[in-house]
């Protein structure tokens, strides 16, 4: 604090000496911490695999020991193997078997050391976990993007339970809603017979169909664990009526399997940037 002086030695009312004031300068002085600064620091952004990973742990939850379980095909599929194949090892499971739905879910099981069977052993599935590659309000699913739709839904129809596990771009408001292709698995003969069938039974739709292909650069036809060939639908609006469609579809010679699995599921893990929802029926 500043200082005031008063020279008063020769004070008296009639005296001439002026009054003189000293003033200390005044001293302020920086203080030695430096000056702090506060950053806000945004929630990281998950990516798309980190967002599968949500849905398939949450998923596993509904796993317990001694159960028989359905191992879906595809990439958010394979965080459900690997995090049940983590749980067997640590001993948090054990007397799983499980029923691959595809010869590269069979051996990415088996690297973990999963104990499998399959559906003529075990007909009756206690729960069934796998991916989509769309889901509508209703549950309804398209699958098969991967390739394995027959076996995944001879496997799906065995189980008690399926669990779906998918990230939020996978939702639409109606099947063939995302412009992407609804796959139909056919007997190699006389494949493009029925290439051009499957289109027009919905041309209304302005659906294109497509082999599927190595995806190599070549233009080898993809075959199917079962020796088939996919024919891949895709439709600029979305299908008005899944069960009529399926029902159409199936009904052509040649057909095998269709990537529409309707009424199906009996619950979906959606995985989304504000966290994980589960829908029911």
């Amino acid at each position: 604090m500043a200082s005031l002086s008063l020279n008063l030695s020769s004070l008296h009312h009639t005296s001439t000496n002026p009054l003189i004031l000293r003033c200390t300068p005044l001293n302020l002085r920086t203080p030695s911490q430096k000056p702090f600064s506060i950053r806000s620091q945004a929630a990281p952004v998950l990516s798309q695999d980190d967002l599968k990973k949500l849905a398939a742990d949450k998923a596993v939850e509904s796993v317990k020991s001694g159960m028989i379980l359905g191992l879906g095909t595809g990439s958010t599929a394979a965080f459900v193997v690997d995090k049940i194949g983590q749980l067997l090892s640590t001993g948090q499971l054990s007397n799983i078997v499980g029923i691959p739905t595809s010869k590269r879910t069979q051996e990415q099981a088996a690297s973990l050391n999963i104990p499998l069977s399959t559906l003529d052993l075990h007909p009756r599935i206690d729960l069934a976990i796998d991916g989509a590659d769309e889901v509508d309000p209703n549950l309804d699913l398209v699958k098969g993007r991967g390739g394995a739709l027959l076996r995944e839904k001879m496997v799906e129809a065995a189980s008690s339970s399926f669990i779906v596990v998918a990230d939020d771009s996978k939702l639409v408001s109606g099947l063939g809603g995302s412009g992407l292709a609804m796959p139909v698995e056919v007997v190699q003969f006389c494949w493009k017979y029925n290439l051009v069938r499957l289109q027009g039974l919905f041309k209304e739709l302005g659906c294109e169909a497509k082999l599927r292909l190595v995806g190599d650069g070549s233009e080898k036809p993809y075959v199917t664990d079962n020796g088939n060939y996919i024919v891949d639908l895709y439709f600029k609006n979305p299908i008005k009526d899944g069960f009529g469609a399926g029902k159409e579809i199936s009904a052509l010679e040649g057909v095998v399997e269709h990537g529409l699995f309707l009424g199906m599921a009996t619950s979906v893990i959606i995985a989304g940037k504000t966290g994980i929802e589960v829908m029911t029926k």
